[in-house]
Parts: structure tokens; C-alpha cells; sequence
């Protein structure tokens, strides 16, 4: 009987091997640039394309050898058919510099499928990539598709071509552009700088100033890049119905977009006043319920050692949904941020933004006019005034 063991555990070991020797990536990975898809969006603000390749531009944040990117049908409701995708370094408007384009794969093969619901990751490719690059993604879609999964507010021009498979072509000939990133949500890159994920409810790309800056007043080595999750009009606690581009709401979306940012060691949170702004006067919101919300995202992040920066509300007086009840509960949960020790940091964003002669409103130079998100100038403040050393666990 024991030779008889003996004899089937030797041919349970030989029948588990492999029956060639298997080549197991070791890499770690980085995500270097990345945004937060929502959707489905209303008919009116719908991309549909048909037989058309897109070229999709977006800056890296971090540089490496070797690169890969993340494409999203998270949002839709049918199978995403991406017949062929290409990644090169971006030279102007939709051209790629010359000797940079690198055809991508999934799992070997040329295109990809991707169920409704599902993410999907490409091959790696071996492509120089510096940090602060401008990137060039072709993605060539062969049949009728309509972009349910999409960041919207990409504040950057994309490109769509007349018919047919462009994606190897210098120069794309483009029929219209877009100002979205349809089913684009990351480019990593091989690496062990780690990643900061700013997560919020504001979508300006400021976190592009902190990416420079990371990037040029940081010592080489401990350059962390840097990823946008933030969506314009994004919620704590709750979605907005009314508004589907907006995003599911942070609890919801959490997962997704931070603890699947490939790297991440850091969380930069800047959101609740979307929550504020919307409470109603019939069943007004609380600020134990805020810090319910706050204080799962923390321990969630927490649990993946992923260190927390809690960014304070910045003011919003004048603006449509404002009233000093709701102002009087964005300063509790700011006191709240700025005491309770329960991040392991604080980025006082409410102090870099308001008005010092009128705490209660914006700084009129950092106003957009809507006196409730900072223009331009505001955010490149948030930017410089973000700490470089930031906390880790």
C-alpha cells in the first residue's frame, strides 16, 4: 500500500508539472497616468463610432522600459470589440514620432473582447517612456460602438479617423476630434516608484502641476507618479441620478479606482461638497454621516497600506446650491479633517483657496465664475501647494 502512494503521489507531481518551462513576470508595475471612467452617458453626449480608430492622447507621469495600458467596458452593457491597438510617443497633434509606435497585444493576440462590465489589460511592450511624455493610444474599432464607458472631461484633444484601421498610420487621417478618453482608464509602466491616486469630485488636472513638480524638485528615486481619479460633479456618499458622468459615487468606485491603480501608495481624498451642496432642507445631511463615509475609505485604504491625505472643502458662498446651514457643515467637517488624526496626513485645500477677507467664499483670482470650482489659477495653486513628502505605511 505504501508503494502504491508512494507510486500516485510521483504521478500527481510529474502530471502538475508544466509541460514547458514557464517564463513568470516579476515586474511591478506602475501606473503612470489614469482616469476615472462613468456612464452610460445621456443620448445627447453619447461617442458612437463605426469602423474608426481612435487616437487617444495622455501624459505620463513616470517613465520606464516597458509599458502597458488598462481599457474599460466597465460601464457598458454589450462586448467591446477592440480590433487593434498601437502606443507611441506623440510628436503633434495626432502624429506619432518616428521609430516610437509599438503594436500591443491581448494575451498574443492582435485584438481583444471585452465582456460588458470588464476591464482588460494589454501585453507589455518595450517602449522608452520618459516622464511628462506625451502618449499617443490607437485603438481600432471594427464594428458600430457607442462609448458607455468614458471620461468626459478630458481636457485634452483626442482624435477620430475616417474609416478603417489607422492605428499604424504617422498620421492619422482624422474626421473630427473628441475632448473624452472613451474606454481609456490607465498606461502603466514597469517600475517601483509607487503612484499617488487623487481621488475627489473636482477634474481640472491640477494634479498635473504636482506631477511636474514631483518629477523635477523630488531626488531621483523616490518620484512617485501621479493618477486623476476625479470626476467633476463625484459624491461621497451617494450617486447622482440625474447625472450619470458624474460617477458612481466614491464608496462605490473605490475598488475600481484605487485600490486596482496598479502601485498605489498613496491617496490624496478631496470630496464631500458635492455631497453638501445637494443635502436637502426635507432630510438635510449630517456630518456623522460624512465621517461614516470618510472613515471606510480610510480604513479600506488602511488595509491595503495605502497612506491617506484628507483635503479640506474649499468654500463656496454665492455659488447656486449654497446656504450658510450648508456652510456651517462644510467648516465642522473641515475642523473634523484637520483635527481628528485619523488620516495620516492633511492637505489644507480650503486655506489655499478662500478669500482671507471672506473665509466663507473663493478667492476672486482663484473664481471660475461659478464660485464654487477654482479656474485655472486656483488649481495651479492646489498644485504648488501640495506637500511633496508625503506619508506612507
Amino acid at each position: 500500500m505504501n508503494r502504491f502512494l508512494s507510486a500516485l503521489a510521483v504521478t500527481i507531481t510529474l502530471a502538475c508539472q508544466p509541460a514547458m518551462a514557464q517564463s513568470w513576470d516579476t515586474s511591478h508595475w506602475t501606473a503612470s497616468w489614469g482616469a476615472a471612467p462613468a456612464g452610460p452617458p445621456p443620448d445627447a453626449s453619447l461617442h458612437a463610432f463605426n469602423n474608426q480608430t481612435l487616437r487617444l492622447i495622455v501624459q505620463s507621469s513616470v517613465g520606464g522600459n516597458r509599458v502597458r495600458i488598462r481599457l474599460s467596458n466597465e460601464l457598458g452593457s454589450t462586448p467591446l470589440r477592440i480590433g487593434a491597438a498601437r502606443i507611441g510617443l506623440r510628436a503633434q497633434g495626432s502624429d506619432l514620432a518616428p521609430g516610437t509606435d509599438r503594436a500591443l497585444t491581448f494575451g498574443g493576440r492582435a485584438g481583444v473582447t471585452i465582456p460588458a462590465g470588464a476591464p482588460a489589460l494589454s501585453d507589455p511592450v518595450e517602449l522608452n517612456l520618459a516622464p511628462l511624455a506625451q502618449v499617443a493610444v490607437s485603438l481600432y474599432l471594427p464594428g458600430a460602438v457607442q462609448a458607455a464607458t468614458v471620461h468626459v472631461q478630458a481636457r485634452q484633444t483626442g482624435y477620430v479617423s475616417s474609416s478603417g484601421d489607422h492605428t499604424a498610420s504617422a498620421s492619422l487621417p482624422v474626421q473630427r476630434t473628441i475632448a473624452a478618453w472613451p474606454f481609456l482608464t490607465a498606461l502603466e509602466v514597469d517600475g517601483m516608484q509607487g503612484t499617488v491616486v487623487v481621488l475627489g469630485d473636482a477634474d481640472r488636472r491640477w494634479t498635473d502641476v504636482l506631477a511636474r513638480r514631483l518629477q523635477t524638485e523630488r531626488n531621483a528615486g523616490t518620484r512617485p507618479g501621479v493618477i486623476d481619479r476625479g470626476v467633476k460633479g463625484n459624491r461621497l456618499l451617494g450617486d447622482d441620478p440625474a447625472n450619470p458622468l458624474a460617477g458612481r459615487s466614491a464608496l462605490a468606485r473605490f475598488e475600481r479606482d484605487v485600490l486596482a491603480t496598479s502601485g498605489v501608495r498613496q491617496l490624496v481624498l478631496m470630496i464631500g461638497i458635492e455631497d453638501i451642496g445637494h443635502s436637502s432642507a426635507a432630510n438635510p445631511l449630517t456630518l456623522e454621516e460624512l465621517v461614516a463615509g470618510y472613515r471606510q475609505l480610510i480604513a479600506r485604504a488602511h488595509a491595503a497600506r495605502i497612506a491617506v491625505v484628507g483635503g479640506t472643502l474649499a468654500p463656496f458662498e454665492g455659488a447656486a446650491r449654497y446656504s450658510i446651514e450648508k456652510d456651517a457643515l462644510r467648516q465642522a467637517v473641515n475642523a473634523w479633517i484637520r483635527s481628528s488624526g485619523e488620516f495620516d496626513a492633511v492637505f489644507d485645500a480650503d486655506r489655499v483657496l478662500r478669500d482671507p477677507a471672506r473665509p466663507s467664499r473663493l478667492l476672486p483670482a482663484y473664481d471660475s465664475g461659478d464660485h464654487l470650482h477654482p479656474n485655472d489659477r486656483g488649481y495651479q495653486a492646489l498644485g504648488e501647494a501640495m506637500p511633496l513628502t508625503l506619508p506612507r505605511r
